[in-house]
Formats: structure tokens, sequence, C-alpha cells
């Protein structure tokens, strides 16, 4: 049992899925921290100095009554709130985040476009882009076809 459980580890698949949640989960830190520290203080600013972060709705009070100055000091008092803030950054994270992953698969996309072997219109074998003629039925290939 153990040499079947130390061999699906030691699969390939297995080790790159792993680095790939690793690498992920740093890339996420990295966007939070810019979501966070970079970009919301300026959106904040030129919405009147508004901090994202301390965005909140009280539900109920705590043991020192409100009006609260930061999330911070109304989850000190206790008071149970919807912070929406929060809820905000995370939808800009998630932006950030889904548009770094789609330029990410527009360039893998690229590549395998300009490498992938194209097919002959005639026999549909594998031919080299650059190719006018087909190495396996010898058909002149028209220019751009594939």
């Amino acid at each position: 049992m153990l040499k079947g459980f130390r061999d699906f580890i030691a699969r390939g698949n297995v080790v790159d899925m792993a680095v790939g949640i690793v690498v992920g989960l740093a890339f996420a830190a990295v966007v939070a921290s810019f979501v966070k520290d970079v970009l919301m203080p300026p959106i904040g600013l030129l919405l009147g100095r508004v901090d994202f972060a301390n965005l909140f709705a009280v539900l109920k009070e705590g043991s020192a009554t409100g009006p609260y100055a930061s999330l911070a000091e109304a989850q000190r008092a206790g008071a149970v709130t919807i912070n929406y803030g929060a809820f905000i950054n995370q939808i800009v994270s998630f932006l950030i985040i889904a548009f770094a992953v789609y330029l990410m698969l527009q360039f893998v996309n690229r590549l395998r476009r300009v490498q992938a072997p194209r097919a002959c219109p005639y026999c549909l074998s594998a031919i080299a882009a650059a190719a006018t003629r087909c190495p396996q039925c010898t058909s002149e290939l028209p220019e751009g076809a594939g």
C-alpha cells in the first residue's frame, strides 16, 4: 500500500499540480497586496477618501454603542457587521486574477498556433507551417492553407 502511495505521489502530474497550487497561492497573495496596498487607495481617494476596507454596515451594536469609526473598532466592541468593503476588495482581486489568467492563456494559445503543424487540406496529414507541398500526398498547397 505504501509503495502504491509513493508511486502516486511521484507521478509527474501530481507534482505539477502541487507546483501549480503553490505558485497560484503566491500569485494570489501578490494580487491581494496589489489590490489592497496599491490599487484601492487611489480609487478610494478619487471617490472622496473612502477606505474600502472600512466600509461596513452594523447589524447589531456591541458592548460599546456606535457610531464606530472603523471596522476594527466595531469588531473590538463585539458588533455584528456586514463587511461589504472587504467584499469589494475581493471582487477587484478576482477580476485582476481572471484578467491575468486570460492574458496567460492568450500567450500560450499564440505559442501553440506558431508551433503547431498545419494539416494538408487534401490528405489531412500534419505538415510544416512553411511547407508549399505536402510530403505525404505531394499536393501543391494553396497559399495560406491549413
